[in-house]
């Protein structure tokens, strides 16, 4: 089963190489690594040609302008040959060597699979922020704005064609939209794994600012909207509150 990891850059240059380096580490090798770049004005080109003679053929990329990060996601799955596809950011990595591994082996008679992610420190890797778990998670809790980790989640190829990608009308959270319609709305089956898969650093796309919140707010309930899907601000609120309660669960545990 050959798994298809796409990444979108742009002036990644300080991140880059750990993704990429954790990608080469795996040791499951039936795998295809994608990166679609925005037209970086830094040296990301670079790193990627760099370490292009490693990959030994199982690289595929480009460097166009796009319009944000969700168009090169579609671009990044439209070139991928996989039967599995996930998305790794490029300020992301993978906590261990034997993701893909275990992905593989998941695999039988499922429509996708997930896992957890923690978050570190965006300066000191070894600082951890925050721990996202999965576990707890279940269909019903879309409707009040929860969804597994995105960066842990792979699903078949035939998924995404039968149910579309990214929707590039969403700006910071088409990663939410997507998963409403393919969990929740058509029902694909999920299965979750209990792994850490990976590591992601602070000060995402969408992960900083009330602005960043309020927006992914608005954009959540726009994806109701258009999915049919029955909720609201109310709902949104129980999930911000469930939120601060395992921050102080985690400080507390973590002291």
């Amino acid at each position: 089963m050959k798994i298809s990891i796409i990444t979108a850059t742009f002036n990644s240059s300080d991140t880059l190489r750990d993704t990429i380096k954790s990608v080469l580490a795996q040791d499951y090798d039936n795998w295809e690594h994608i990166i679609v770049d925005g037209n970086s004005t830094d040296n990301t080109v670079d790193i990627i040609r760099e370490y292009q003679p490693f990959y030994k053929g199982r690289l595929k990329w480009i460097s166009e302008p796009d319009r944000g990060i969700y168009d090169a996601m579609n671009k990044g799955i439209s070139m991928s040959l996989g039967e599995v596809i996930g998305i790794l950011n490029s300020d992301d990595f993978y906590t261990s060597n034997d993701i893909l591994s275990i992905i593989h082996q998941n695999f039988l008679n499922i429509d996708a699979v997930y896992g957890d992610v923690h978050y570190v420190n965006h300066h000191n890797p070894t600082q951890i922020v925050r721990y996202y778990s999965s576990a707890d998670f279940k269909r019903w809790k879309m409707r009040i704005g929860f969804m597994p980790a995105h960066p842990s989640f792979y699903c078949r190829r035939e998924i995404y064609s039968q149910f579309g990608m990214f929707d590039t009308d969403f700006h910071i959270a088409a990663d939410f939209e997507q998963l409403l319609r393919l969990i929740y709305v058509n029902k694909i089956s999920i299965r979750y794994i209990a792994k850490d898969f990976v590591t992601m650093r602070t000060g995402g796309a969408s992960s900083s600012g009330f602005q960043s919140h309020k927006r992914i707010i608005m954009e959540h309930l726009k994806a109701y909207h258009k999915n049919k899907v029955k909720s609201g601000i109310s709902f949104e609120a129980i999930r911000y509150l469930w939120r601060i309660g395992e921050m102080i669960k985690f400080k507390i545990l973590n002291k």
